[in-house]
């Protein structure tokens, strides 16, 4: 064949080793959508990159570009790009030519399209091999494909396109990986069903992006300056920001089904963040360990609420979206091209800082960094001007990771000369030239350290370097993606009908998009003017928390977020005025799902409620540890007995588990529980019991068809759940009778059903036991948001 006489001139060209040395074996790398647009960009370039970085290295090549276009016209498309492909300035001409000259002979392009085309590229590669008397090293198949294409070309790859046993295959996908936690979930499930894990390279170009891959060396080895200072108690904040001035013209189809927090902070921005946050792992260069220190740095992350983000929207947009899909004329998109997020960590190490995430297009410059601002403890007796910036302990004190662009205009490491002189490696990184008309962050360039690449390479041909290696630790796992995803879809459901500020683009935005933080979120600083106020649709916040009744008793609705606030802030009052009274707050709390976003409230946002006074007693109890997930009480410490100060002896779990077994009755577990009870609380009457419903009407652990609890003189009980874990333990319905008040929260579209019956039904605990609850001398509040009371 063709290839076949090029790959044999190829290996005994003067650059190239002679064949004996070429027996390490052959790499086939195909790219699919080989004549798209990031193949035009970046992929191609960075193949020939790889090709003249390697060509020495021991193994041979082919390349084989594919898209769905036919032979003739696909060819020609592709051999254009090929023909614009350039050499590193430091790369001697001639070798340069005779390299792109070897390079367009081994590429050659295919038609993939159906099974057969794939069983044909196979015969292709094994009929080369075969002639040229060559083992197969591995096959890499770059994915530059729309994500719908993935599972099709996977199943074709997988049936008839893997190479022999004893060879690798790599297959690099390229973002984005869903558009949601469920959607990423999906995917993932398809392409395990034809990849192993260690086959697949998801590529965040961020990672191969030189500032951004040296945050965890720079931290590594930098250890003895940053142990002491990397927390909470010297860190003000951290910045991770990717600014743009172009806007979203001409990709408008693609943008409106992701938006800005899609296309840029689930990922990329996360993907630095997560290397500031993370624990440093023992070994850094440990693609494992760093993936289990990200996990654990995803889960000490706050829950992500509407309060979090500000969001903006260019106002060309939405003709812009008009135009290119043609929607009808009055068509409003809410899709932000801004964004702004406040993320908070529970970790020991970062609680209390402020991580902001900020990207949009149609902004004043175009610059990416990550920026780690420090505490200044320092008072300076002599003035500003005489302030020598490396000593004054008053200038501020920065380390910043700079990706490129702004006035810098390449990457860089940038460390505050008043902080310390950071160790970095000599052979990639070496200190830039001073330059003094340039200020960064208001400050001179003198003031800091500077470090800049000692060659500066593309991300693309890093990455593509690395897939070749098998360096998995620049790529996103199936488990990190999923977290991230996990993390950022509940923001995006909260925020998906919410109208993004407008803006007018460029330099005149002014202050218009600057935010601050406020109360446990963020808000914009300036008001909306009114001109730019679009005419939207009535939104959830213009609806305020309606009071009415339900089953004879008070009734609170609002939609979620407010009648959370609300409920949060009528348990403070109840609280203040017991303490008032007689001097401490009994309070009774319910497991599940739907109190977590009350218990994160009432942590964040209630810095004066009377924890100091307050006992926290369990509704009910699940027959499990105290320590396994399942567990009520672990859902309370989780998410808020570890951020407020409860005195450690106001806290009462349910004895469920004693003499290393759970809710054995010979234990008397509910005995002691109901003698703490009678013990503490005056006349057994606690002064707020929060409860539940169950969409079977139960509430507590108190379940239909089931005597159990509903009557009799016993406080507390044991009962048998439907669903696992089956035993349980419970306060008794007379108990719960007895309170001064008991709060019922009922939270979403799924309660809707029971919420429509109980409007209805009578009192008749039997059948469902919430229908029971009526204090006797007390007062009972229901609060029912707008999806469950209207569904």
């Amino acid at each position: 064949t063709m290839l076949g006489r090029v790959l044999c001139t190829v290996l005994f060209v003067g650059v190239l080793p002679s064949p004996s040395e070429a027996s390490q074996g052959h790499v086939s790398v195909v790219l699919l959508g080989a004549t798209g647009d990031l193949a035009k960009k970046y992929l191609w370039q960075g193949l020939f990159q790889l090709y003249m970085d390697q060509v020495s290295s021991g193994h041979s090549f082919t390349f084989h570009g594919a898209a769905l276009a036919a032979l003739e016209p696909g060819q020609r498309l592709m051999f254009e790009v090929l023909k614009k492909l350039s050499c590193p300035p430091d790369e001697a001409p001639n070798r340069c030519a005779v390299l792109k000259d070897q390079f367009l002979k081994l590429s050659q392009y295919h038609q993939l399209k159906t099974a057969e085309n794939y069983t044909a590229l196979n015969r292709e590669i094994e009929t080369l091999l075969r002639q040229e008397g060559l083992q197969e090293a591995g096959r890499i198949f770059y994915f530059s494909v729309p994500p719908f294409a993935y599972t099709e070309i996977a199943r074709h790859i997988n049936s008839s396109c893997r190479p022999p046993r004893g060879a690798w295959l790599r297959v690099v996908l390229e973002k984005p990986f869903g558009h949601d936690l469920a959607s990423a979930q999906q995917l993932a499930a398809e392409l395990a069903g034809f990849f192993r894990e260690d086959e697949m390279f998801r590529v965040d170009h961020y990672l191969g992006k030189q500032a951004v891959a040296h945050i965890l060396p720079f931290r590594d080895q930098n250890r003895q300056f940053l142990d002491p200072i990397w927390n909470r108690h010297h860190v003000e904040r951290v910045e991770v920001v990717l600014k743009e001035t172009v806007d979203a013209k001409g990709r408008t189809s693609f943008y409106e089904q992701y938006g800005v927090i899609r296309d840029v902070l689930q990922n990329h921005l996360t993907e630095a963040l997560m290397f500031l946050l993370m624990e440093l792992p023992a070994n850094v260069s440990s693609a494992q360990e760093v993936v289990q220190h990200k996990l654990q740095a995803f889960q000490s992350l706050w829950a992500l609420e509407r309060s979090s983000a500000v969001l903006g929207q260019y106002q060309a947009y939405d003709s812009q979206v008009r135009e290119e899909l043609q929607e009808a004329r009055g068509y409003v998109s809410t899709t932000p091209t801004f964004a702004g997020v406040l993320i908070r960590s529970d970790s020991l190490r970062w609680e209390g800082v402020p991580f902001l995430l900020t990207s949009g297009k149609a902004l004043d410059e175009r610059v990416g960094y990550a920026r780690v601002l420090f505490k200044n403890r320092a008072y300076c007796t002599q003035s500003g001007a005489l302030r020598d910036a490396g000593h004054s302990q008053c200038k501020a004190k920065q380390i910043i990771f700079y990706f490129g662009h702004g006035a810098l205009n390449s990457p860089a490491v940038l460390v505050s000369r008043n902080l310390f002189k950071p160790v970095m490696p000599k052979d990639s990184w070496k200190e830039a030239e001073p330059r003094p008309d340039l200020h960064i962050f208001g400050q001179p360039l003198s003031d800091f350290h500077v470090y800049s690449p000692v060659k500066e390479r593309d991300a693309y041909s890093v990455l593509i370097s690395n897939i070749y290696h098998g360096r998995k630790d620049s790529f996103i796992t199936t488990e990190t993606l999923l977290a991230s995803w996990g993390f950022w879809t509940p923001l995006l459901d909260s925020t998906s009908r919410q109208p993004p500020r407008l803006y007018p683009g460029g330099v005149e935005n002014q202050q218009l998009l600057d935010f601050e933080m406020v109360s446990g979120g963020v808000a914009f600083t300036v008001a909306e003017p009114a001109e730019l106020l679009s005419p939207s649709t009535q939104m959830p916040s213009d609806f305020r928390a309606i009071q009415s009744k339900f089953r004879q008793s008070p009734l609170v609705s609002a939609w979620a977020e407010d009648l959370i606030s609300q409920l949060a802030s009528d348990m403070e009052a109840a609280a203040v005025r017991s303490v008032a009274r007689s001097g401490q707050f009994h309070l009774a709390l319910s497991g599940g799902s739907s109190p977590v976003v009350l218990f994160q409230r009432l942590a964040r946002h209630h810095y004066s409620f009377p924890w100091q006074h307050t006992h926290v007693w369990l509704v009910d109890e699940r027959c499990v540890p105290l320590t396994d997930s399942e567990s009520n009480f672990l859902s309370v410490h989780r998410h808020l007995l570890q951020s407020v100060r409860v005195p450690y002896f106001n806290i009462h779990p349910m004895p469920v588990h004693l003499h290393r077994r759970l809710c054995v009755e010979e234990d008397r577990g509910t005995e002691l529980y109901a003698k703490d009870i009678a013990a503490l609380v005056a006349n057994a009457s606690f002064d707020l019991v929060l409860l539940g419903v169950g969409t079977d009407g139960h509430t507590a652990s108190l379940f239909p068809r089931s005597e159990n609890g509903l009557h009799g003189a016993a406080t507390v009980v044991l009962t048998e759940s439907p669903v696992k874990p089956h035993q349980r333990m419970s306060l008794s319905l007379p108990l719960i009778n007895r309170a001064r008040q008991v709060f019922v929260l009922v939270l979403g579209k799924g309660k809707h059903g029971i919420t429509a019956l109980l409007s209805r039904v009578g009192h008749e605990p039997s059948k469902w036991p919430i229908s029971g609850v009526s204090p006797s001398s007390g007062q009972l509040v229901w609060y029912v948001d707008y999806e469950a009371l209207l569904g």
